[in-house]
């Protein structure tokens, strides 16, 4: 739940940076990623302009067998505006 709460608080400062070293951190710490991170994640990415970060998220996400959600969709289209 922190790391979550901290990549929440990154994606709405616009930090997006700091919101992908959390995620990194959460693998090296052996501490799962759920849908509520990495949306977040892609949502940091979107207000940063960062669409292909984005875009590699939601595939990664597919590969660690986390369902998207619409939400999660979403913010990853709106990034590639």
């Amino acid at each position: 739940i922190t790391f979550s709460a901290a990549i929440s608080a990154c994606e709405k400062g616009g930090q997006w940076p700091w919101a992908l070293q959390l995620l990194r951190v959460m693998g090296n710490s052996c501490v799962a990623a759920n849908l509520l991170t990495y949306s977040a994640a892609i949502s940091a990415c979107e207000k940063g302009a960062q669409w292909l970060r984005a875009l590699d998220l939601l595939v990664f996400m597919g590969g660690a067998a986390i369902v998207a959600s619409t939400v999660t969709y979403n913010a990853a289209i709106s990034a590639c505006e």
